[in-house]
């Protein structure tokens, strides 16, 4: 039989302990530089440590709706709510429903709290409606009849804005950029009310001709009191004051897709116009996705959006018809929850992408991209009440079990100093580089997956204190088992090994498994129970097999283990270690003569 080669350890590697220790020791110092590199060298709190935002949304009936309100439709209001709050970064949101009609929002004071907070209740009705009139609103804003309808030739004159005889500096126009796209030239600009939309298809502005131009009795301001609908249409746009907050907010909500309406926007801050829409030709579920971005070649904010196959059919057909009227009605507002967001004048039949840009920051257009992206929600949602959580009690609740925690680790370690002595120096440094691995970890998922520490993690993690002592305890007591059995301790240590591990594995699959369902099945506080539950466990292999098992490795050869003195926990006496059994040589009596 061939004799083992000499230097080669036992399975698993584990005849260079030093290798493994190593390992975990890089692991360490990686993770702590990340964290401290990152900024965040402690745990993102929940909103029960660190306080927060709590705020109440109540269902509103809509017009011709009666039914609007059920479970299915909040089920799906608190889901978008979700993505939208997450999307922005801020972790732990708690969304939930109270009783038929109530949604209650829970925001942890974090970074992006305060954008969530004016997005949860946002319903992002978005529609693209054609501009019929427009002009500047305010207090001594000139009638309605002044720009009701565009000027005879179709092309302002001089000093005229686009809405007719309503005078304009150039410092008092709002200045924008036509429709554009990746054939436009920079020279072929254009002033536009609002911001300007970009598409893929751009020529240079068709200058209409005499048949192009809408005749009088087609506009539909141009005889109010032909159209009972229209003149009260006219009536709300004369009354309507753009610059006061409540009607800037009522005017067009709730409106049906099918209906013209009246509209504020805004180009310029502190400055408003109002504006009367037709019936909506697109609306935001044609849109596939939306982003903010910063364009490569103006170097601004924009949103990008792409439509869907029918979404992109749609908006072409509407920009390809307003492309050969005269302003304002070559104009298409895009209009969410009631507001204009932008309203450009189109030059050009657009494709599936559009680009909205102009007056835009960075955080204005994320906003608009997110709620874009995830949806218009089902319902209209009011704002009951909105309270601010502090951690006070939270932090009470935190002391308490931190101190229950201290005392249960106390507990341990006083256990496993009277009952195995000398090994429960290893056990020690394995709780204490568990302890590390799991604090860095946290902190930097904090910033990575938005991940919050709440008093449920933290109980999780102080039931892995128990989970992570179980495993030394089942190591050690298969050494002494092989040490009873009248091993000496460095084959008794490789030999525990194998029938450790697999217990140990079991025991942590176990555990991770119902963490993992607990995460899957679970909302809210208790996810970040199985969460850390889940973590700490996957932890607890990663410390016994690369430090638990080599520094026992290391430590068996050292004398004060290595001879089972009283205090190192493997006294052979103490254990009621049996002499090694060995085999009795048979003597065989010697045989006396046979007589003859």
């Amino acid at each position: 039989m061939a004799a083992p080669k000499k230097g080669r350890g036992p399975a698993g590697g584990q005849g260079r302990p030093g290798r493994a220790l190593a390992l975990i020791l890089i692991a360490m110092v990686a993770l702590a530089g990340g964290m401290f590199l990152s900024g965040h060298t402690t745990p993102r709190l929940g909103i029960d440590l660190a306080g927060g935002t709590s705020i109440t949304l109540e269902a509103q009936n809509q017009p011709g709706k009666p039914n609007a309100i059920n479970q299915t439709n909040m089920d799906t209001a608190v889901g978008i709510i979700e993505r939208r709050v997450n999307g922005l970064g801020v972790s732990e949101a708690e969304v939930q429903t109270q009783g038929n009609k109530n949604i209650i929002v829970n925001i942890p004071k974090g970074t992006n709290s305060k954008q969530a907070q004016e997005q949860v209740g946002t319903t992002a009705q978005l529609y693209f409606r054609p501009v019929l009139t427009v002009q500047a609103s305010g207090p001594e804003a000139p009638k309605p009849s002044d720009s009701a309808s565009p000027s005879a030739s179709g092309t302002p004159k001089p000093g005229e804005s686009a809405q007719g005889e309503d005078k304009a500096t150039d410092e008092d126009k709002p200045q924008g950029e036509e429709a554009t796209g990746s054939e436009a030239t920079p020279s072929a600009s254009a002033t536009t009310q609002g911001r300007a939309v970009t598409g893929a298809l751009t020529k240079d502005d068709p200058t209409p001709g005499a048949s192009d131009k809408p005749k009088a009795s087609e506009s539909p301001e141009a005889s109010p009191s032909a159209d009972p609908a229209t003149a009260k249409l006219q009536e709300e746009f004369t009354k309507l004051d753009c610059t006061d907050p409540k009607q800037r907010t009522d005017a067009g909500k709730n409106a049906k897709p099918t209906d013209s309406i009246v509209a504020c926007g805004s180009n310029v801050p502190g400055s408003y116009e109002k504006y009367i829409l037709g019936p909506a030709e697109v609306s935001g579920a044609d849109v596939d996705d939306a982003k903010g971005a910063i364009d490569q070649q103006s170097g601004e904010w924009i949103v990008s959006m792409e439509f869907t196959s029918a979404g992109a059919k749609k908006f072409q057909t509407i920009t390809g018809r307003l492309a050969q009227q005269q302003p304002p009605m070559n104009q298409f507002a895009i209009v969410l929850d009631g507001e204009v967001v932008s309203a450009p004048s189109v030059r050009q039949a657009l494709s599936k992408n559009a680009q909205i840009s102009g007056s835009f920051d960075q955080q204005s257009a994320e906003d608009l991209g997110n709620i874009l992206s995830y949806g218009a929600l089902p319902l209209t949602f009011k704002e009951v009440s909105v309270t601010t959580v502090t951690a006070a009690l939270g932090s009470e609740q935190l002391q308490a079990g931190l101190i229950a925690g201290a005392i249960g680790l106390a507990l341990v370690i006083i256990y496993l100093v009277v009952y195995y002595r000398g090994l429960a120096f290893i056990a020690l440094l394995s709780l204490l580089v568990s302890g590390i691995l799991t604090y860095t970890i946290m902190s930097l998922l904090g910033p990575a997956i938005g991940f919050a520490l709440n008093l449920p993690a933290v109980c999780g993690a102080i039931v892995a204190i128990g989970i992570t002592a179980d495993s030394f305890i089942v190591y050690f007591e298969r050494v002494r088992d092989e040490i009873r059995e009248g091993r000496t301790l460095r084959p008794a240590i490789e030999r525990a090994w194998p029938r450790a591990r697999r217990t140990i594995l079991v025991s942590d699959f176990v555990s991770f498994l119902a963490a993992a369902v607990l995460f899957i099945v679970t909302v809210g506080k208790v996810q970040g129970f199985a969460f850390t539950l889940g973590l700490t466990t996957l932890l607890d292999v990663v410390v016994v097999f690369l430090f638990t098992k080599p520094l026992m490795t290391l430590m068996g050869r050292t004398k004060f283990f290595s001879k089972g003195g009283p205090w190192s926990g493997l006294d052979p006496k103490r254990l009621g270690a049996q002499p090694p059994l060995r085999r009795s040589r048979r003597v065989n009596a010697p045989t006396e003569p046979k007589e003859a």
